[in-house]
């Protein structure tokens, strides 16, 4: 270990590993296929890069995010270690020569990602490398019920037929027990050593809030706690109007997005990691990468679709081991929402065996053809020309993809880009003089907000069907406005492709894959249920049911949760709450919110001792819906 010690304070620069670590990375050069189980944050990367180069040869780390591959790669070359990554749009010329350097050219890491096995040449090239470790990074994906699931992992299998005195490691962030039973068997690893770190935090509370009103309770909390923060939100359009409206109140706020361009994407990210604007409202594409240590608070304003995604979110919150927050805004109306959000899109065998079949035929693909064949791709086109709805039609594409049916390229950045150029009020004047244009505009003003500040994405099909109009037209109309410099307009040309992987059998393809597409789907279901379980229990240490589900038993009460926090004696008894109440009203008028906003109490023990005064008839209700002190 000492020379796995000398690597990573040399390329590294830290003094020590974690405990952890250590095992896992001694595990490894014994020579043992290791299984890791590590938090998010947690350095499971060391645990493959470390031994790797320690040891002779090249490391094969599978991954099946292009994006994490990327940066691992990135940050490797930064430190001068020599990496490549075959992903998907690499041509098959320029991937021969990328395999030539690493059999000859002293390279210490291949990534690739699972699809990439599945191609023969690509196979038989990779057994004729130097390879010392095969790494299997974010390893639920070869599970069936792990929140990821996909296909192509249960090939990874094959590499130990032909690399067989070779250690692999797999290692995942969230593993449920039946999870890791599976990632052990389907990747056929040899008398695993197994290491898992607990996933307890103990200095983060995890905090379920009721409120109807999210905006006003997270005002609340951000006001509370003004350090760094990150607020999770459903979609693009929530993400701006939460920004704005933040911002609007009075905190320093940016967003983040899949839909940013990659400049300001960058320009937010470093905003907010210099603490300029604090406040970070963002979509789920909001977290590979991210390292900022001083974030206080994580606020999800809807509720997850699983509880593997929520935990690494919400474990982006106290890294520096200072105490952090953990909040997820809950109203009634959120499990109805949630499962429209999640399991509403998700396609049942007919809708997957009715998009085949109609993408087929858009294509002209004859029953028994189409193998290899290529094609552009516009998943709005294709929607709006089948009457198809996008996100659901996306997820069965999706699923194709997986199961090796076809490729789908993942180029979905819609193809058309625009900022208004000129004042609100300037644009509602031109509509007023130009009724036939006022109809397209206003759906855009509706459907887009931060269409002023900012290039947008935006769909000319959605726009057209609300408009009640062609696509044709609204384009037509947007190159007039360009022209006029009303609006930026920027058209992009890289559509999507599909390449069909099969020949066309519809029946036969679809129902070979349909048991894969019911499995997924019960998962689904089951980790939605998880998440609404883990919201509505008001009875259990909210820590204590994230570790169950991870499989950690006999844990005790984590003491901050919001759960733990209510059962404490409160230093306030009613009776000082109401003698406190009566104070304030004597001033003036007050609302509930007022009232909690500088009452130092629980708000459900400001509640009681509101009804206490009502019922006795010391205070009522003025006509501002304010209590008053009631008039003797």
């Amino acid at each position: 270990m000492q020379e796995a010690l000398q690597i990573l304070q040399k390329y590294w620069h830290y003094d020590a590993f974690r405990p952890v670590q250590e095992d896992i990375i001694r595990s490894v050069l014994e020579g043992n296929d290791t299984f890791g189980l590590m938090p998010t944050g947690g350095g499971k990367s060391l645990c493959f890069q470390v031994p790797a180069m320690v040891n002779e040869g090249l490391c094969l780390v599978i991954s099946p995010l292009v994006a994490l591959m990327k940066d691992q790669v990135n940050q490797l070359q930064a430190r001068d270690i020599k990496a490549i990554a075959l992903t998907g749009s690499i041509k098959p010329d320029e991937l021969i020569a990328l395999l030539d350097n690493c059999q000859f050219g002293n390279y210490k890491f291949l990534y690739l990602s699972p699809e990439r096995l599945e191609q023969d040449w690509v196979l038989e090239r990779i057994k004729a490398l130097p390879i010392s470790l095969i790494a299997i990074d974010e390893a639920h994906c070869v599970s069936q019920w792990g929140h990821d699931f996909r296909p192509s992992y249960l090939k990874i299998k094959n590499l130990k037929q032909h690399f067989t005195k070779i250690p692999f490691i797999a290692l995942t962030a969230s593993a449920t027990p039946p999870v890791q039973e599976d990632i052990i068997g389907l990747l056929g690893l040899e008398a695993p050593k197994v290491f898992q770190q607990s996933f307890a935090r103990h200095n983060l509370g995890y905090f379920i809030i009721k409120a109807e009103d999210k905006l006003y309770k997270l005002n609340q909390i951000l006001t509370k706690n003004p350090q760094s923060a990150i607020i999770y939100v459903r979609n693009r359009k929530n993400c701006h109007e939460y920004a704005a409206q933040l911002k609007a109140l009075g905190h320093k706020t940016t967003f983040y997005h899949g839909g940013l361009p990659v400049k300001e994407k960058e320009k937010n990210m470093v905003s907010w990691m210099q603490d300029e604007t604090p406040v970070m409202v963002a979509t789920s594409a909001f977290g590979m990468g991210i390292d900022k240590p001083d974030v206080k608070t994580v606020i999800h304003i809807n509720l997850p679709e699983n509880l593997e995604s929520y935990y690494q979110e919400a474990g982006r919150a106290g890294r520096n081991g200072e105490k952090a927050f953990a909040v997820l805004i809950s109203s009634p109306s959120d499990v109805v929402r949630a499962e429209s959000q999640f399991l509403s899109v998700l396609p049942d065998t007919a809708f997957l065996k009715e998009v085949f079949v109609k993408l087929c035929n858009y294509f002209r693909i004859g029953y028994g053809e189409g193998i290899n064949e290529e094609f552009p791709f516009s998943l709005n086109q294709f929607c709006g020309q089948y009457k198809f709805p996008a996100v659901k039609t996306f997820n069965a594409l999706q699923f194709l993809d997986r199961q090796g049916i076809l490729s789908l390229s993942q180029e979905f950045s819609e193809k058309v880009q625009i900022q208004f150029l000129i004042e609100s009020r300037e644009v509602i004047r031109y509509s007023s003089l130009n009724p036939d244009d006022a109809t397209v505009i206003s759906v855009i003003l509706r459907s887009y907000p931060g269409i002023f500040d900012l290039q947008t994405n935006i769909n000319t099909v959605f726009i057209a069907k609300k408009a009640n109009t062609t696509e044709a037209k609204v384009l037509h109309l947007l190159e007039k406005l360009k022209n006029l410099n009303i609006v930026a307009y920027f058209s992009q040309q890289n559509e999507s492709k599909i390449t069909f992987l099969e020949v066309r059998e519809d029946d036969r393809t679809i129902n070979r894959v349909s048991k894969h597409l019911e499995k997924q789907n019960q998962v689904k279901q089951k980790q939605l249920d998880a998440v609404i379980r883990y919201v509505s229990d008001e009875g259990s240490c909210k820590s204590r049911l994230l570790l169950g589900y991870f499989g950690e038993k006999n844990t005790a009460d984590c003491g901050i949760c919001s759960y733990c926090t209510q059962k404490k004696p409160s230093s306030f008894t009613i009776e000082a709450i109401r003698t406190e109440i009566v104070r304030l009203l004597a001033g003036k008028d007050m609302t509930s919110r007022d009232l909690a906003a500088v009452l130092p109490t629980e708000e459900a023990e400001m509640l009681e001792a509101l009804k206490q005064l009502l019922e006795h008839g010391i205070i009522s209700f003025n006509t501002k819906n304010q209590y008053t002190l009631h008039k003797k």
